[in-house]
């Protein structure tokens, strides 16, 4: 017994580990793509921020430059800039201060006409009015001419108007050739690749966005994004056991918590092989496993430069807790196993054992002559009538044994006067005699203990094959039965198809149970085969009943064969085919009881309107299935009586009902509860003798 309990204990750690490790599994996993995509909108917010503020500064600079474009702009740009020394175009030093206002830049050998003019002082007017706005978030704002000219608002470097190089070419930046027609057709928003900003030598990408104007390129705006926050918070902010890395779409490394610069993933197989992972991997899959090493990796695509955001989770930080936790279980069960065993081993000695012990003494002293044994008569179980059955026979056996002796001396007092022959003959006779009964009374000893110890053997196994299998359902029915005809009891009896095979049945159970040990067994096996149905159906019940009115993850085609398997019963004595069509779908959040209860009212109604149909032709179609608009449909029909059209309106009122012994409560409850799901009930039919169709819809809440 202990090793087979040990065996249950195994397979239960090795259930639940599984169990454990299969959900811990899907939390993980569900954490782990909640997490990317909170923070590829979280780091993806400056870039999309940034394309937004150049969007404004494109419209706004597009109406400048239509604005001046028919007004001659020589007084004020003169006014504000001039030709320097070095042959560089720049702003004018009195009443320059670049914290405050932007900075222009024309390079050397660049001419600079009235159309460039116009568009120069535009790019100054815009820069001047949202340059301070667009600081607060970024480092700096600026738009650059085709022609090389530049117009930057930079409060930190106020002072690089006048320590730029005459010769500097803007055009042959990184950020520049991305916004020419050419390079970028589509005329999107383009990403330079990240660089150190020479003063701070913090990383930093900048965004630009051409204008075109009457089919000519005649700007580009650009921001200038520091990304330290973004790598810090991917190398710090991460989930436990978990890191993040950050890659650009080419595959060059941007984050990493260990390794740094663009060239490191060609510098570590680990990385290249999971840049490959996500390279390969469909768009929009948010999840991939990577068991190669033993990893999930959870992607992100960052909208605007379009980076790879990506978590790193390894499977041993899923695996551990589930293995702890068996581990713990099986300890606890091994516990319990020991303890149980102590505990029985405990009631054995006790209840089995010396009492045993003490029939076996009381029986050896018998043997012996002496009949005053001691043995506990208070028990109630069969060892206690036992104890009584032995002390009863005892006291007899002593009594006709004070007889016998009582016989023997006045035989003696008679027949004194023989001869010392018919003495002796007597002698003999008495000791054959005491002999004799002395057998007769081992014999009736030694059979009387072998039928009761035989007894509390039987008695021992029904017990056990009670406890563990024990159905009284039939029973329960029959009371039920006669409670509820008590009034016609009689006509019951005589009358009723089923009362006229009632008490035969009682009467061979009986007869039976006192006859036949062997027709007892059999018969309670029927009953438990008849009877373990029922209580299945019951114990559905009961768990259902139990259940808290709540939202919970609930497998709807569960649900349906336990709504089926309650009316069982019914749909087998009606002798109905079932037709099931369920699709399989992921549990979903609903109140499991009332969902149960419009089942079992659905399936029950179906039942009873197919009553008018030949038995062969009763069929029960039951179909689950998912709809277009995220809700799930469960649809009962049946080719029974039909609803009349006049009736379809009227079907979920209180109190209607089409059948004789009906309420009219069922479908209405089961309407108002379809409504609490955040659902509907609906009916079709085709009219009388065409079946009927009942339809529940519920939103489908994924769990």
């Amino acid at each position: 017994m202990g090793v087979r309990i040990a065996v249950v204990i195994a397979l239960s750690t090795l259930f639940s580990y599984l169990h454990m490790l299969h959900t811990l599994r899907a939390e993980a996993l569900a954490q782990l793509e909640q997490h990317v995509a909170e923070r590829s909108q979280r780091e993806q917010s400056i870039f999309l921020l940034a394309e937004d503020n150049l969007s404004v500064l494109e419209k706004a600079l597009e109406e400048k430059i239509r604005a001046y474009q028919h007004e001659d702009v020589s007084a004020r740009f003169d006014s504000l800039f001039a030709l320097m020394p070095d042959g560089a175009i720049r702003n004018r030093l009195e009443g320059f201060d670049g914290t405050r206002m932007p900075c222009l830049f024309v390079p050397r050998g660049v001419p600079v006409d009235m159309d460039q003019r116009r568009r120069l002082l535009a790019a100054y007017d815009v820069l001047i009015q949202y340059g301070p706005a667009f600081h607060t978030r970024f480092t700096d704002s600026f738009i650059t001419l085709p022609e090389g000219s530049l117009a930057m608002f930079w409060p930190e470097r106020p002072n690089w108007i006048k320590e730029s190089d005459p010769t500097t070419s803007i055009i042959t930046q990184d950020f520049f050739p991305g916004s020419l027609p050419e390079n970028n057709p589509k005329r999107q928003t383009t990403w330079s690749p990240i660089y150190k900003e020479p003063v701070t030598q913090q990383a930093m990408s900048t965004a630009t966005t051409p204008l075109d104007m009457d089919g000519r390129h005649v700007a580009s705006i650009s921001h200038d994004v520091l990304i330290e926050e973004l790598m810090a918070r991917t190398i710090n902010d991460h989930l436990p056991d978990a890191y993040n890395i950050v890659f650009r779409d080419d595959g060059k490394l941007i984050a990493h918590p260990e390794l740094k610069g663009e060239g490191a993933v060609e510098q570590q197989a680990h990385l290249r092989s999971i840049v490959e992972r996500v390279m390969a991997s469909p768009p929009g899959q948010a999840i991939l496993k990577f068991p190669e090493h033993g990893e999930y990796l959870a992607v992100a695509r960052l909208r605007g430069p379009g980076w790879y955001f990506v978590t790193v989770l390894p499977e041993s930080a899923v695996s551990h807790p589930a293995f702890q936790a068996a581990r713990i279980i099986l300890l606890l069960g091994m516990v319990s196993l020991l303890l149980e065993l102590a505990i029985v081993s405990w009631v054995l000695r006790q209840q089995i054992t010396r009492p045993l012990l003490a029939f076996t003494q009381a029986t050896d002293r018998v043997a012996s002559g002496e009949f005053k044994v001691e043995l506990d008569t208070t028990r109630d179980d069969e060892l206690g009538q036992l104890a009584r059955a032995f002390r009863f026979m005892a006291d007899q056996v002593q009594r006709r044994e004070e007889e016998l002796r009582q016989a023997n001396d006045g035989l003696e007092l008679r027949v004194e006067e023989r001869t010392r022959e018919l003495k002796e003959v007597h002698l003999q006779l008495v000791q054959t005699a005491r002999r004799a009964g002395m057998a007769e009374i081992a014999t009736n000893v030694l059979h009387n203990v072998g039928n009761v110890l035989n007894s509390v053997y039987t008695s021992a196994q029904v017990a056990k094959e009670r406890l563990s299998g024990m159905r009284l359902e039939h029973v329960s029915r029959v009371a039920n039965m006669l409670e509820e005809r008590q009034p016609d009891l009689a006509t019951f009896l005589t009358q009723d198809e089923r009362g006229c095979h009632l008490m035969p049945f009682l009467n061979k159970l009986g007869q039976n149970l006192v006859d036949d040990r062997e027709e007892i067994v059999t018969l309670l096996d029927d009953v438990g085969r008849y009877t373990e149905h029922i209580g299945d159906i019951v114990k559905v019940q009961q768990n259902y009943a139990r259940t808290p009115r709540v939202h919970e993850p609930v497998l709807l085609t569960e649900l349906v064969e336990d709504a089926l398997r309650i009316n069982s019963a019914g749909l087998v004595r009606h002798q109905v085919k079932v037709e099931r069509h369920l699709a399989s779908l992921p549990p979903l959040l609903t109140d499991k009881h009332k969902t149960l209860m419009i089942l079992v009212n659905l399936v029950s109604n179906a039942k009873y309107a197919m009553d008018v149909l030949p038995v062969t032709e009763r069929r029960l179609i039951v179909k689950l299935e998912r709809t277009a608009d995220d809700h799930v449909r469960i649809a009962i029909h049946d080719n029974g009586m039909g609803i009349a059209p006049e009736m379809l309106t009227r079907i979920f009122q209180y109190g209607f009902t089409t059948r004789e012994e009906g309420h009219g409560f069922g479908l209405h409850s089961s309407a108002l509860a379809a409504q609490e799901l955040g659902g509907s009930l609906t009916v079709h039919s085709d009219g009388p003798g065409h079946g009927a169709t009942f339809t529940l819809e519920m939103p489908y809440l994924s769990a």
